[in-house]
């Protein structure tokens, strides 16, 4: 199997050299050259299984690919669970149990299974990327904490994550360092992608993202979406909260190699580039505005060339997924009327598929929808815990975090001063 760039500029690589690289030369995403076909998996109960299966074919004649079963326990140590809600017709894809109960551990600490085995200089630290609007960048500090070889800059938006976030991101110390940037997502993800496509400073400091435009990052993704619906009564329509692309990408992905996904929809916070992209207008990438779904908060979303290469045009990309946008006023307003009526509690982002669900149903849609649920509410108790009138238990792992002290370093939205930060760290 080799990965060719989405903007067609860059040699074809195998999986391991797309994987360290993070972005192409040309600063295109790297996608499979041919996407292949599976025959179903067998029924796994353990997702690490289903995982290993899937994605064979995508480390075929790699070096990695004696290594993934090993990789998929390591990233697939904790469940993902679908379950029925107490609300007629949807299930939940809790995507939350891991270690900074968000659904980016899962691909976080797949990425950093497969650069752990790559064989690179020994004499210099590999230095991940990350830029955050709020979950990733903690799943990869604790991916790559304390890990030998390896260091990890995290930037996030300042006073644009929610604090329980914020101390996440702070808490890791040692290999890992935070950044606060005076700036939004988009600018965290610019610096990012200059960084990266950067000649002179790559032979500095040798780096590779963590982003969901590392293929390292995305590929994992899939495993869930496909195991559910491996144990879904049918094909599985499924509704994607997403910003930057990357879960409903997999997801995308899953149903592309052959797993029983039915029709996918994306929600969106207030951040109007996807809806009005498949609405019918032309895609125009934006300044992000903050909401209070801010892991969402994305007006350039980088895996969108991903889904317009998957389907190679823009008519094709609109009949293969539907957005919809969720107001500030929407997510509040399902927050509290579930906890209310049926007792289920939702963060901010899952409370946007939550709403694209009961949309469907007042049109008159009574097929069965699988939600994915992207983190646990707990770390948003300063929005949430108002709406609902009560405390949300916390998670073990995310206490744990918690307690740890936690600091942030101020970065400008300077290219220039982020790379001579890298070179001095």
């Amino acid at each position: 199997m080799r990965y060719v760039s989405t903007r067609g500029g860059a040699a074809p690589v195998g999986l391991s050299a797309a994987i360290a690289a993070g972005l192409a030369p040309d600063g295109g995403l790297y996608v499979p050259e041919i996407m292949p076909r599976i025959g179903l998996p067998p029924l796994d109960g353990y997702l690490a299984g289903t995982a290993q299966r899937m994605l064979e074919p995508f480390f075929e004649g790699d070096p990695l690919a004696d290594e993934l079963p090993a990789i998929c326990a390591e990233a697939f140590a904790f469940p993902a669970p679908r379950r029925e809600l107490r609300i007629e017709g949807a299930h939940l894809l809790e995507l939350f149990h891991g270690p900074t109960a968000a659904f980016k551990d899962f691909g976080a600490r797949f990425l950093a299974a497969c650069l752990t085995r790559l064989r690179r200089d020994t004499t210099r630290p590999l230095t991940i990327l990350v830029a955050t609007s709020g979950d990733t960048g903690a799943a990869v500090g604790a991916a790559f904490h304390g890990l030998p070889g390896v260091r990890v800059a995290i930037l996030y938006p300042d006073n644009r994550v929610s604090p329980r976030q914020a101390h996440q991101l702070g808490s890791f110390g040692g290999n890992v360092r935070a950044l606060r940037v005076e700036g939004s997502f988009d600018d965290c993800q610019r610096l990012v992608k200059e960084a990266l496509g950067d000649t002179a400073l790559q032979a500095d400091v040798p780096m590779s993202s963590a982003n969901s435009i590392s293929l390292g990052r995305l590929l994992p993704q899939m495993a869930y979406f496909g195991h559910a619906s491996l144990h879904a009564d049918g094909r599985m329509n499924t509704i994607v909260p997403t910003g930057n692309l990357g879960n409903a990408v997999a997801c995308l992905w899953a149903r592309e190699i052959g797993l029983p996904i039915g029709e996918v929809s994306f929600a969106c916070n207030a951040n109007e580039t996807l809806p009005e992209f498949f609405a019918g207008r032309p895609y125009r990438a934006r300044d992000a505005i903050p909401t209070i779904a801010n892991a969402m908060d994305v007006g350039a979303p980088s895996n969108f060339e991903r889904l317009r290469h998957l389907f190679g045009s823009d008519a094709a990309t609109r009949l293969n997924g539907h957005a919809e946008s969720v107001d500030d006023a929407g997510i509040r307003d399902i927050i509290h009327r579930h906890a209310s009526s049926d007792g289920e509690v939702f963060c901010p982002h899952t409370a946007t598929g939550i709403r694209v669900f009961e949309r469907k149903r007042l049109a008159g849609d009574r097929r069965g929808w699988t939600i994915a649920a992207t983190a646990h509410p707990a770390k948003f108790d300063t929005i949430v815990e108002p709406l609902i009138g009560r405390r949300v238990e916390v998670p073990v792992a995310l206490a744990a975090m918690l307690a740890r002290d936690a600091s942030a370093d101020p970065m400008a939205v300077d290219g220039r001063v982020f790379a001579d930060w890298l070179r001095g760290w």
